[in-house]
């Protein structure tokens, strides 16, 4: 098991801020979700031509790594498709470069389960996308988001795409949330493909909302999920995704990073 954190939970930070947070705090790498006020990852300064070589030597001098790049490329998006197509090849590209194994992307735009995906448009798109990120010896992470947080059909369309270069994000929250389903069920569904793990704690709000809350102040059975992975030889990213970025009135960037990595390497170890 390794840990990194997503950087939607450092909105406010500059690279150097990152990593050497990271560093730190005893991660072993760092999702990129945007850094400052630029969310578009091949467009940030720091993996820009003339710095990528650079950012590489020096994550490699640090043991760190980018567990993965993700991207806002929804594949659903029909009036837009020219623009995710491209900016999802752009993303493959720079994880390349990089040497990055996953880019995220998103087949539903919201964790709250949209009424409007074609289940057949995203297949086609996700397929285009995992021909161009096979020759590069990248892999297409789907999230369990929005419709896809259903475990069945996140299945399906895994296994309609059928390819090698597609896996599956498994955020523990939305499965759980949205469709009722324990973590047994979702692992047992889709451990074929589960490549990367998100974490973060929740309880359902007053206000039929999910309220997001630092590890163990909610209800999530983490413990539980954490137990499957252990017990079924899992090795790669536990990730902390604190959408910090989304929501500003939670908690602080360093508060909350400090918390996890020792939260889940206890838990981790007393398993």
């Amino acid at each position: 098991m390794k840990i990194s954190f997503s950087t939607l939970g450092c909105p406010d930070w500059k690279w150097a801020n990152i990593i050497a947070t990271a560093k730190d705090m005893g991660y072993d790498g760092i999702e990129v979700r945007g850094v400052g006020s630029q969310l578009y990852a091949p467009a940030i300064t720091a993996f820009s031509p003339a710095n990528v070589s650079k950012t590489k030597d020096k994550l490699s001098s640090m043991n760190l790594e980018i567990s993965c790049l993700a991207s806002h490329c929804y594949l659903f998006d029909k009036e837009n498709n020219e623009t995710v197509m491209k900016e999802a090849y752009a993303y493959v590209d720079l994880a390349a470069e990089l040497g990055v194994k996953y880019i995220r992307v998103l087949a539903d735009k919201d964790p709250n389960p949209s009424d409007y995906i074609d289940d057949d448009y995203v297949s086609k798109n996700l397929s285009q996308l995992a021909d161009y990120a096979s020759d590069k010896s990248v892999t297409i992470l789907v999230e369990t988001n929005g419709v896809y947080a259903d475990s069945d059909r996140l299945l399906k369309l895994v296994e309609t795409v059928n390819s090698p270069a597609v896996a599956v994000l498994w955020d523990i929250n939305h499965p759980y949330r949205y469709f009722n389903e324990s973590p047994e069920k979702t692992y047992n569904t889709l451990s074929k493909y589960i490549r990367y793990i998100h974490v973060k704690d929740s309880v359902d709000g007053e206000d039929g909302k999910v309220a997001y809350k630092m590890m163990g102040k909610g209800d999530l059975p983490i413990r539980e999920v954490l137990s499957i992975l252990k017990n079924n030889g899992y090795e790669g990213f536990i990730t902390l995704e604190w959408v910090k970025r989304w929501y500003s009135e939670l908690e602080e960037p360093g508060v909350v990073f400090m918390q996890y990595s020792g939260y889940i390497k206890r838990m981790w170890r007393s398993l």
